[in-house]
């Protein structure tokens, strides 16, 4: 509907508090048809999804000469600072025009190395990425069958985000400083970062996690949602 004459649709590839990936399939059909690009911020997607870990795009099989993907090295790269890849006109543009690249130094050459090192992982190691989908499993399958989850729901994911909805803030808070005690960090989130009434614990999940500590928290949120519960 809008009559401007270039026109950017905004997006993240796994949106962060609930772990579920943006639709970009009809997003960037939507783009073709309205002649618009797409910006797509992939801070939790690159390095988890996707063939050799390059996002949530290739996830999906997109690629569009209308689309940006942008996305942290801090994460699953785990190193410093960030990229926006796209076409080569569009990159040249904001390598001149964007704000934060006028008269900024440059990227340290160890840095560089770090990332080369880090994508080399991505590309030769792809059981890292497959170690997180099933982390993932274990978790939602552990709490299940202890029947914990029915104090809360868990929020559908293909990432390495899972977000366990309580929907009271008291509720979050109480279970967040019980699983502290234990020796647990999940942060609860609550609104405005998440809508009313959705308050959740937030688990993120990495290939370095392993199973004995993943059975870990399954128990203490068996052992502390009921109580977190009938408390508030």
């Amino acid at each position: 509907a809008s009559p401007a004459r270039r026109k950017l649709i905004l997006t993240d590839g796994v949106f962060s508090m609930d772990g579920d990936l943006a639709p970009l399939p009809q997003i960037v059909a939507a783009a073709e048809r309205h002649d618009a690009l797409v910006l797509v911020d992939d801070a939790h997607g690159f390095g988890v999804l996707g063939p050799d870990g390059a996002g949530t795009l290739a996830y999906f099989g997109i690629d569009s000469p209308r689309v940006l993907q942008m996305g942290t090295l801090g994460k699953a790269a785990g190193v410093h600072g960030a990229f926006v890849a796209g076409p080569d006109a569009a990159i040249r543009w904001l390598a001149q025009r964007a704000r934060s690249y006028v008269f900024a130094t440059a990227t340290p050459p160890m840095l560089a190395a770090a990332v080369r090192a880090s994508l080399q992982l991505m590309r030769d190691e792809p059981d890292r990425r497959a170690r997180v989908v099933a982390l993932g499993a274990r978790l939602r399958d552990g709490l299940a069958r202890t029947g914990a989850s029915r104090v809360g729901h868990w929020l559908p994911s293909a990432s390495a985000v899972h977000a366990l909805v309580l929907g009271d803030n008291a509720v979050a808070m109480a279970t967040m400083r019980a699983l502290w005690d234990r020796g647990l960090w999940v942060p609860a989130i609550r609104p405005p970062t998440v809508p009313a009434g959705t308050a959740r614990l937030r688990v993120s999940l990495t290939a370095a996690h392993t199973d004995a500590q993943v059975d870990r928290l399954v128990d203490a949120l068996a052992a502390v949602l009921p109580c977190a519960r009938a408390a508030a």
